[in-house]
């Protein structure tokens, strides 16, 4: 017997904003049966709806993540796919992609369903797994697509570990072509990045530490776009960080190269210097790097050279982050304040408009993945957000639904938060009390 339909809600007098339909108006929405009703100026209010007044508010699409790390199966203390999920719609996201790199790795049709199921007991956010693209993540022979694909997979990636095999990619994006889904890599050369622990660069000599260089990185990047052209198939590059990275994009695109990009917020608007003080928070791979390559990938998210924001996600326990510089693991935690740093950096600064940051951050990874999501247009899946983008609040990791706190934005003052997300016409999130019943 399947569970009753949610209530009707009908969200009022909001600030609608859909790049999928290039629209930007005060209207409303309507949600019932779990899609996308109408979108009009003064809808008839249902029987038994609920009625949230979005005057002053922002109506949006849900966010899509398309790089999160939730630890389960394997660390549970961590995070779980149902604390990631909460944690995600605190943030604003009606999807996200989880990262295979569990224990044991996602990497054939039983684990998928796992997370599958794991993901729709939690009720929240939408969580899609991503597979492994070779067994164990140890880059010698492909995992089963075909069967991770039919569990309800959209993308496989070795993310966590590069795919240092050319032969081994150039195999994996042939083989996804025939399942029309992106090969997303973390573009790293092993034995360059060695024992590298942050950026290589004037702050990792004053400090002490072994850096990486940015042409780790870039071998990587253009080898993938090589590859994507040689093949037809489509990848996708995690976490961008170099200033070189964009130029060899931005040239695979003009060739017609099927390569799509993300950005994280942290690299849009960190440098390597976060890590002076031995800041373990600022530890993360790839590493932040300097004020140019800032600045080159602030511009080509504005161009779509990049193609989305996501958060890579990583939670680590406290004792962990607490470690020595060297001996810390690499990543912050993201889903709470991706929206929140993105649009008070991009938006506030005005390099992004508000519908070019909710496009980056919604209907363009939706898109790429070929999700549900991404667009309000009627008869689409209810996956919104109502954001405040005037709210001003200030980082506090002891908040975060999330079960870590290792970010680097404690105390970090803010303006744009989500106040409510809606998944699948179901409310998953909600910050403040509503007008009307």
């Amino acid at each position: 017997m399947s569970p009753p339909s949610p209530r009707p809600l009908l969200l009022q007098g909001g600030r609608v904003i859909d790049p999928s339909r290039n629209l930007d108006q005060r209207t409303d929405v309507l949600i019932q049966d779990g899609k996308i009703a109408a979108v009009g100026t003064g809808l008839a209010t249902p029987d038994g709806a609920e009625v949230w007044d979005a005057r002053d508010k922002v109506v949006a699409p849900g966010l899509v993540d398309v790089h999160v790390h939730l630890r389960e199966p394997g660390q549970e203390d961590v995070e779980t796919i149902a604390t990631g999920a909460r944690a995600g719609a605190a943030g604003g996201f009606s999807a996200m992609c989880a990262m295979p790199n569990t224990d044991p790795v996602t990497d054939n049709q039983a684990a998928v369903g796992f997370i599958v199921r794991q993901s729709v007991r939690a009720g929240l956010t939408r969580v899609y797994p991503i597979g492994a693209i070779s067994v164990g993540q140890r880059g010698e022979r492909l995992s089963e697509f075909g069967e991770m694909v039919g569990a309800g997979a959209v993308a496989v990636s070795d993310d966590g570990k590069p795919v240092v095999s050319s032969h081994l990619m150039r195999t994996a994006l042939e083989y996804a072509r025939t399942f029309d889904i992106p090969v997303a890599d973390h573009c790293e050369e092993p034995s360059l990045a060695a024992g590298g622990v942050m950026h290589e660069g004037l702050v990792s000599t004053r400090l002490g530490l072994k850096g990486i260089p940015a042409a780790a990185e870039e071998i990587m990047v253009g080898r993938d776009v090589l590859l994507a052209g040689l093949t037809g198939g489509h990848v996708h590059l995690c976490h961008v960080s170099t200033r070189g990275s964009v130029a060899l994009i931005r040239r695979g695109k003009e060739e017609g190269i099927r390569v799509t990009a993300e950005v994280t917020p942290h690299h849009l608007t960190l440098t390597d210097r976060a890590c002076e003080r031995y800041d373990t928070h600022a530890k993360m791979n790839p590493p932040l790097r300097e004020s140019e390559d800032v600045a080159a990938l602030r511009q080509a998210l504005k161009e779509g050279v990049i193609d989305c924001i996501a958060s890579d996600h990583a939670p680590h326990a406290y004792d962990a982050k607490e470690a020595a510089f060297d001996d810390a693991p690499f990543g912050i935690v993201g889903l709470e304040t991706a929206f929140g740093v993105a649009h008070t950096e991009l938006v506030g600064s005005g390099l992004l408009t508000l519908p070019e940051l909710i496009h980056r951050m919604s209907t363009a990874p939706a898109a790429m993945f070929h999700l549900p999501g991404g667009t309000l247009k009627p008869g689409a899946a209810a996956d919104v957000v109502v954001l405040d983008v005037a709210a001003r609040w200030t980082v506090d990791p002891t908040a975060f639904l999330s079960k870590s706190r290792n970010t680097p934005f404690a105390g970090r003052a803010l303006t744009g938060r989500a106040v409510l997300t809606v998944v699948g016409g179901k409310i998953a999130h909600q910050v403040e009390a509503h007008a009307g019943t």
